[in-house]
């Protein structure tokens, strides 16, 4: 169990969780090798990083320029070994906020969405964005964000007996990260998606899991798949989701209708105060 102090931006701040996955080298083009060998690593390892990754977010935010979008300095690259091998996890901020420019865009105000992201700076970013997607040989996206809590679906590619982090910061928990090899992720993504198409193809989480496993498909075998709670660690953990997920998952393949209410009920007591959180004032 790591322990640190807590460093300033602890709280306040929306719960993030993220589900990154770590590729070898080999799977990355050579233009992609290079911002890795180049990615931001501040002092102090993974926190210091999470931290100086949030407050540069922020800096743009509250930017007098009006311009949100991260430039081509402002990638980090975090690293995890597993069985003697490194593996890396890109941040990939342009491509990822291109992609939440275009929820923005589709789903806010058309006024609200031109006040958030000016069409100058929209078509800026873009270029970026189309310069860095021409350099890969597969653009792909390494991490995915929850706010204000942890998809159900993200918990069947764990369990509890895979290797897993608390990062305390003084008397809280700063993090909780939970590590599988790829192919016991998806292993176990395509048995849910399997048993749920059979017993409850009306699910949605049956869609999510679906749209999850074809994620998975698209990196290299020999990575490695991380969960990474956030600070929502401190609000639900310890905690028996990935076991919760699982029994639910079993219990409606097996016809048991109370067993899957059951737990059902355990992940809702849960998991719904975390997300009422998004809109209390």
């Amino acid at each position: 169990m790591a322990e640190l102090s807590d460093p300033q931006g602890f709280a306040g701040r929306p719960l993030s969780s993220h589900l990154r996955v770590y590729e070898p080298l080999e799977a990355f083009s050579s233009h992609e090798r290079d911002r890795l060998k180049s990615g931001l690593r501040p002092k102090g390892g993974r926190e210091a990083l999470d931290t100086a990754e949030s407050d540069a977010a922020l800096d743009r935010i509250v930017s007098a320029s009006g311009d949100p979008f991260p430039g081509d300095s402002a990638e980090f690259t975090r690293s995890l070994t597993v069985n003697g091998t490194t593996l890396y996890c890109p941040s990939q901020l342009v491509l990822r906020s291109g992609l939440a420019a275009e929820s923005v865009i589709s789903t806010a105000p058309r006024i609200l969405a031109e006040l958030m992201l000016p069409e100058e700076a929209r078509e800026r970013h873009q270029q970026r964005v189309d310069r860095i997607a021409a350099e890969s040989t597969s653009p792909r996206i390494n991490t995915r964000e929850s706010l204000w809590g942890i998809p159900f679906s993200w918990f069947v590619l764990f369990q509890e007996s895979d290797p897993t982090e608390l990062v305390e910061a003084g008397d809280h928990l700063r993090t909780v990260r939970m590590v599988a090899p790829w192919s016991k992720a998806i292993s176990r993504a395509r048995f849910a998606v399997a048993n749920l198409a059979l017993a409850a193809p009306d699910m949605s989480m049956l869609d999510e899991l679906t749209t999850l496993t074809e994620w998975l498909e698209e990196f290299n075998p020999e990575s490695a798949i991380e969960l990474d709670y956030g600070k929502v660690a401190d609000r639900v953990y310890p905690d028996e989701s990935c076991l919760d997920v699982r029994l639910g998952i079993e219990c409606l393949a097996e016809g048991d209708m109370t067993g899957a209410a059951a737990a059902y009920r355990r992940l809702a007591s849960r998991w719904i105060p975390i997300r009422q959180l998004a809109r209390a004032s």
